[in-house]
Order: C-alpha cells, then sequence, then structure tokens
C-alpha cells in the first residue's frame, strides 16, 4: 500500500502536515534549509512585529525634538525592518523547496497591512496573521476585539492575493463565530492556538520574570476540542493545530480532530530538528496499521458530530472524570 502524506493547507500543497511555527528556529534562511532538509512539510518566518518597530522608534526619539523628525525616524525604521524581512522571505524561498509563509504579528488594523503587498512580491507563498493582544480596558466594548480580526484580515486581503491564515488566541468567547466571519471575508485558514507569554514573579526579589517558555502536551486538548466542534460547522476553511503537539501521536490526533496540519515549535527546541521524521514516521505507520492511503481518509473523523450536544457532553465528561477520580488521602 502507498502511503502518502500529502496534506493540503490554506490552498497550498504539503508534502506532510508538519509545519514549523514563526519563532526564532525561522529566523534565518539557513535554518530554514535545515528545517526543510530535515522534512518539514511548510515553514513560516519569524514575525514581523508591529510594536517592535513601534518601541524602537519610541527609544530613539528622545534625540529628536521636532515632529518631522520623529515621522521620518518612524519611516526609516519601518522600510528597515520590512527591507529584512523581504530578505529573508527571498532568500528562504532560494534554499528551501516547501511553502513559505510570512508572518504579520500585530494588533491594529492600520498601514502595517500595506506591507502585505511588498510580502507578495518577495515570493512568500502566504501569510499567517497573528492578532496577540489582552483586552484589559475597563471601557471595552464587547466584540470589539473579535471585530478587529475581521477588520485587519480586510485590510491585508485588500493588498495580497496570497492565501491569508488568522493565528487566533483562545481567548475568544466563541471562536466559531469568529472562524465563520473570518471565513466569509476571504480567509484561507486559521490556526489554534497561538500562545500568549507567560509572567510569573519572583517572590524574594518582588519582581515580574518570564514564566514557562515552552508549551507544554497538557495544551493540546484546547486546540483538539475546538477544531473539532469548529471544523463541524465551518467546514470549507482548513484548520492547524497549534500549542501542545508534542508527541508523535499528537499529529494523528489534530488531523482526526478535523485539521489539516500542525504548526510545531517547542517539540523542535527541546528535541532538535531530527524529531520532524520521529513525527512522520508515526503517523505513516499508524496509516498503514489503520488502512489509509491518504491523509485525507482519516481528516476529521473524529470531530464534534452533534454540536448542539457539546454543552451537555462537556459537563458530563467533566461529572464523570472527577466521580471515578480517586484521592489516595
Amino acid at each position: 500500500m502507498a502511503i502518502s502524506l500529502k496534506t493540503r493547507f490554506a490552498g497550498l500543497e504539503l508534502s506532510n502536515p508538519v509545519i514549523i511555527s514563526s519563532s526564532g528556529l525561522t529566523n534565518s534562511a539557513e535554518k530554514n534549509r535545515k528545517l526543510c532538509e530535515a522534512g518539514a512539510g511548510a515553514i513560516v518566518l519569524k514575525s514581523l512585529f508591529e510594536e517592535q518597530i513601534l518601541m524602537e522608534v519610541d527609544a530613539m526619539q528622545d534625540s529628536v525634538y521636532y515632529p518631522e523628525g520623529t515621522d521620518y525616524l518612524r519611516e526609516s525604521m519601518k522600510h528597515h525592518k520590512l527591507g529584512e524581512y523581504l530578505q529573508l522571505i527571498a532568500d528562504s524561498k532560494k534554499v528551501c523547496d516547501v511553502p513559505i509563509i510570512a508572518s504579520l504579528n500585530c494588533y491594529s488594523s492600520s498601514e502595517w497591512a500595506h506591507f502585505a503587498a511588498e510580502i507578495e512580491k518577495a515570493g512568500a507563498d502566504a501569510i499567517e496573521v497573528n492578532i496577540l493582544a489582552l483586552q484589559s480596558d475597563v471601557n471595552y466594548q464587547y466584540g470589539e476585539f473579535e471585530q478587529r480580526h475581521i477588520d485587519i484580515l480586510r485590510n491585508v486581503k485588500a493588498h495580497t492575493s496570497l492565501p491569508v491564515i488568522m493565528k487566533l488566541g483562545m481567548k475568544l468567547t466563541n471562536p466559531v463565530a469568529l472562524i465563520a466571519q473570518l471565513y466569509a471575508n476571504g480567509a484561507a485558514a486559521v490556526v489554534l492556538f497561538n500562545r500568549m507569554y507567560q509572567p510569573d514573579i519572583d517572590v524574594e526579589k518582588m519582581e515580574h520574570k518570564s514564566g514557562k517558555v515552552f508549551s507544554s502536551p497538557e495544551e493540546l486538548s484546547r486546540a483538539l476540542r475546538w477544531v473539532g466542534i469548529a471544523s463541524s460547522q465551518v467546514d470549507k476553511i482548513d484548520y492547524a493545530v497549534s500549542g501542545g503537539v508534542h508527541q508523535p501521536e499528537d499529529v494523528v490526533k489534530a488531523i482526526l480532530s478535523g485539521a489539516a496540519a500542525v504548526e510545531v515549535c517547542s517539540s523542535i527546541y527541546m528535541n532538535t530538528n531530527r524529531y520532524i521524521d520521529e513525527y512522520l514516521r508515526f503517523t505513516s505507520a499508524w496509516m498503514g496499521r489503520k488502512g489509509f492511503e491518504k491523509v485525507s481518509q482519516f481528516k476529521g473523523l473524529l470531530r464534534v458530530k452533534d454540536v448542539k450536544g457539546v454543552n451537555t457532553f462537556e459537563r458530563t465528561q467533566f461529572l464523570k472524570y472527577f466521580n471515578e477520580y480517586k484521592n489516595e488521602d
């Protein structure tokens, strides 16, 4: 039996479902070449951060005493950073034969979306938009954050014909409703979920510090839940699972839930590029045992069938779990 790991995600043909997510792993063409050689199905470049550029401008503008100077500095910095990013795209395309996905990390619907046109010219195969922001304003109006996703998507789509992938955070009241609106406004795929900075506190120094950097296997369940639910109701858009994809069998779990691909990062940092092959070998062997020749044959087999009854299912499983759990003390 000839087994193929090929999958289709955001209109892109991938040789396999393992995508390397945006991180320090993907910030140079040489690193991307090695990831490609190790078997990655696609690569998401390290993000172009909106706020990083603004912060660098703010740090420098103390020496500028007139508005025109500040404006010039801002534009100069933006073009410099964009130029570096466009070069990363072009260089990566030269040495990689897998889709190269650019990443925009932004929190406002502004002129940053204009970068999309330049990214397309540089040769990127798609754009992933990561809207990473906490909603903490006491005057926040319900729905504003969701609408921001739609506004940014529309703005990006207005400047490029590339497939646009929306990477969503997990702090959403109803991801399914937002995904439906994103699909209606032209999104090619969604990734569930992005990962916020993890804060911690040093009680001896009484100061903030960085918490756990890498994801944990326990985080996978959140994405499996929502991909399983969303892919049942909004089935014309592609899904990828991100966060907690640590074990080789997690790729199979993601696809069974309805995803076309997974995005991995922490597991590669922890186990090196060679771990990509572990994902591929397990998936291929599992498909052989189960009699599947193509990924499409088992994609979504375990997505949520009874969407209306999902809340009842969740509550009863919660009760069963704690009724069966025994405290040894």
